[in-house]
């Protein structure tokens, strides 16, 4: 007799609606599927019925009926993947830092997407038709990075290794170190940031700001490796929750967004004297347990990071032997940001005399 299929929402997943969960997925089945089995009380999240509408978090359980055998029928034709140049076959080739049975662990460019949209066309996600074995079996992704975000991201080569990996992900065994130039310098020298994070409105959910009425929880530990006067400070980011775009807008929130991030930091995000105008965010490492022991890897630098870092007088390889961390770091109490970094993080806040959302 087959069993119900259940699912955990990965970091990636947080905050989407579950329909486009399908979407990505579960592609095979149709909206209309979807919406029959919410109607008759087979979809379920944490055991709850749900809806196609609903938004899910990442660890959420999603559990869905067995497979059903499809009835033969007229198919629409499918949308015809290009083949890829051999350009871009050397391109994604290129990335590769690290190999295994099960895994590729990829340096991604800055400007890149991780996976396509209404108006991207070129992203990771088509490019890893170039890493397909003799087979035809291409890598599948397990979690992202924004477009302008460069560094290290792994891809699972067979269907275990993606649940092991995802799973990794989503219940954050999995570890992620980034480096970052942040404007000014964090009073201190290492803390934690706890700011809810929502999606804000009209923005389809590409902006999010901090929302203390019904934010989804969001931690972010910091440490400084190095500063240039009062100016700008190099910082170790290390992401305890995994909300879209959560280290960008906490460090905007506290009033040191990071170097280049115009969309949450504004014009107080780009710094004169020969600092690149781009974003200044990297997936310096990761690790992360896998079928054939633990994977660390390091991903290098682009160019304009490692060039504004050389500008500023800072030495790459101090940020790789830093100290051991403390237990959890000092929570940090946020100064008042800047106008243009309050602006661009967003907040909403309790009414008076209203209780705090936890």
């Amino acid at each position: 007799m087959a069993h119900d299929r259940t699912f955990t929402v990965s970091e990636d997943d947080d905050g989407i609606r579950l329909d486009r969960w399908f979407k990505r997925h579960q592609a095979d089945v149709s909206f209309n599927l979807v919406s029959r089995w919410a109607r008759t009380g087979q979809l379920r999240v944490d055991g709850k019925r749900a809806e196609p509408g609903d938004r899910i978090a990442s660890g959420q359980e999603i559990r869905i009926p067995p497979a059903e055998a499809q009835p033969a029928r007229a198919t629409k034709p499918q949308r015809r993947r290009e083949p890829l140049t051999e350009a871009e076959v050397q391109l994604v080739r290129s990335m590769v830092i690290q190999e295994s049975a099960d895994a590729f662990v990829l340096n991604k460019p800055p400007g890149l997407a991780t996976q396509g949209g209404t108006k991207t066309t070129q992203h990771l996600d088509r490019l890893l038709d170039g890493l397909a074995d003799d087979e035809g079996h291409r890598p599948k992704l397990v979690h992202r990075l924004d477009k302008d975000t460069s560094g290290a991201i792994l891809v699972a080569r067979n269907a275990r290794a993606a649940g092991l990996f995802s799973k990794a992900f989503s219940s954050r065994t999995a570890k992620k170190v980034y480096w970052a130039l942040v404007v000014d310098v964090p009073a201190g020298e290492e803390g934690v940031i706890e700011l809810p994070l929502s999606k804000q409105p009209g923005t389809g959910g590409e902006k999010m700001q901090v929302d203390d009425v019904n934010g989804q929880p969001a931690k972010t530990r910091w440490r400084i490796i190095e500063r240039a006067g009062n100016r700008v400070a190099w910082v170790e980011l290390q992401p305890l929750t995994g909300r879209t775009h959560q280290l960008r807008v906490h460090m905007a929130a506290i009033g040191h967004p990071i170097v280049g991030d115009g969309k949450y930091g504004g014009p107080d995000a780009y710094l004169t004297g020969g600092i690149s105008r781009k974003l200044h965010l990297h997936a310096r490492r990761l690790r992360i347990d896998a079928p054939g022991g633990k994977i660390d890897v390091t991903a290098e630098l682009p160019d304009h990071f490692a060039q504004s870092l050389d500008t500023l007088g800072f030495e790459i390889a101090l940020g790789d032997h830093l100290p051991p961390r403390k237990a959890e770091g000092t929570p940090l109490s946020p100064r008042k940001p800047k106008p243009q970094a309050r602006r661009g993080a967003g907040r909403i806040k309790p009414a008076r005399g209203g209780n705090r959302a936890r």
